[in-house]
C-alpha cells in the first residue's frame, strides 16, 4: 500500500501510476467506490511515508559504505517501511563480514550526514564518477534532467525517491540476515529501530 487516502470515505491508494502524461491512482477493488466525476482530496499517511524516507536513505547508506569500502555493485533490491534488502555483487559473504558492515553503517547514521537532493542536465550528471551504482543503468535513456541525491561525505547517486534530511534521521540500523543469491550475488536484509 501507499502513503496515503483518497479524503470522503478513506479510500487507501494501493498503487500510483503515471501513464500518458496523468497519474493514476488504483484503490482497493472491494472498496466502494464514489461516482465518477466526485471531487476528492488526497491525504498523505505520514507516518509511513517517513518510515520510507528513513528507509530509503538507509538503504543508501548501505550501498555507499558497500561501494566505499569494497567496491562493490548493487544488483538489485526492495525496501518496506523500516525494513530492506540490498544485492551486491561480492563473491563471499560471512558473518565477520556482515557485522563490519553493520558497525559501519552505524558509524555513518551517527555521523549525521547531510542529505541533499540537486536536478542536474544528464549530461553534467553523467559526469560525476559512479553515479550509477547499480549493475545495470536503469535511467531510461529520453530523461534529460537528473535528479541526485547525495549524502554529504559518503554516497551520490541518481535517484527519484524521498529522504530524510539528515542520516542520524534514519536510526540504528540492523542487519538481521544474508544470504548467498548467486556465485558473485550477495543479499543483505535490514531492518530499523
Amino acid at each position: 500500500m501507499l502513503d496515503g487516502f483518497l479524503a470522503g470515505q478513506s479510500l487507501r491508494v494501493e498503487k500510483v501510476k503515471k501513464q500518458g502524461g496523468e497519474i493514476l491512482h488504483f484503490l482497493d477493488p472491494a472498496a466502494p467506490l464514489p461516482e465518477a466525476g466526485t471531487q476528492v482530496r488526497g491525504q498523505l499517511d505520514w507516518e509511513r511515508r517517513y518510515q520510507q524516507m528513513r528507509t530509503h536513505t538507509a538503504m543508501h547508506i548501505l550501498c555507499g559504505v558497500i561501494f566505499r569500502d569494497y567496491g562493490a555493485s548493487v544488483t538489485g533490491g526492495d525496501m518496506d517501511p523500516l525494513k530492506g534488502r540490498m544485492d551486491f555483487e561480492f563473491e563471499t559473504m560471512h558473518g565477520e563480514l556482515v557485522s563490519a558492515i553493520e558497525a559501519s553503517i552505524n558509524i555513518e547514521v551517527a555521523a549525521g550526514r547531510e542529505v541533499r537532493t540537486a536536478i542536474l542536465p544528464r549530461e553534467e550528471a553523467f559526469q560525476i564518477p559512479d553515479l550509477i551504482r547499480t549493475k545495470i543503468n536503469l535511467l531510461p535513456e529520453g530523461i534529460q534532467q537528473v535528479r541526485v541525491v547525495e549524502i554529504v561525505g559518503l554516497d551520490l547517486q541518481a535517484d527519484g525517491g524521498t529522504h530524510v534530511r539528515n542520516t542520524a534521521e534514519v536510526g540504528r540500523m540492523r542487519v538481521v540476515d544474508y544470504k548467498s543469491k548467486g556465485k558473485i550475488n550477495k543479499r543483505i536484509y535490514v531492518e530499523l529501530d
